[in-house]
């Protein structure tokens, strides 16, 4: 996993931002961000994009998401914008190779997910469950660098 040191979280702007890059933002990001709008609440603000939005949220991440109570089914996929970036303290990707761009004093990280284009249900779960495991690591660590 790819990581730069953690920034401080710029002055003016009490509440850390996250913003999650996948290519299509239709699975993993679109999973990513409803688990992090869920567990954090107000506290962090979260956005997600794509390099190449798809049409639609993938139906498969959707119904995974409904089964742990997360309704993520009015999300739209988005196209990823400098002004995501520039206005995010942590950028996480997922797949999105060279297509993010950087800002210094952002911190990057890069999430190895498989991809649940194309599966069922039943093959998205275990990537819901590691993103989740993933969120909740992030959480406390964006927790412990506010306070």
């Amino acid at each position: 996993m790819h990581s730069t040191p953690l920034p401080s979280v710029p002055s003016g702007s009490p509440t850390p931002s996250v913003l999650f890059v996948c290519v299509h933002n239709a699975g993993r990001s679109q999973m990513a961000a409803g688990f992090l709008g869920h567990l954090a609440g107000d506290r962090i603000e979260v956005r997600s994009a794509g390099s190449v939005p798809g049409e639609r949220v993938n139906p498969a991440a959707v119904e995974a998401m409904r089964e742990v109570g997360i309704d993520i089914a009015g999300a739209r996929p988005k196209m990823l914008s400098a002004e995501d970036v520039r206005a995010s303290d942590y950028v996480i990707t997922m797949g999105c190779g060279d297509a993010c761009p950087v800002f210094p004093g952002k911190r990057y990280l890069d999430w190895e997910l498989a991809d649940p284009a194309g599966k069922g249900v039943a093959a998205v779960r275990p990537i819901r469950d590691e993103i989740r495991a993933r969120i909740e690591a992030l959480i406390a660590e964006i927790d412990a660098t506010a306070s």
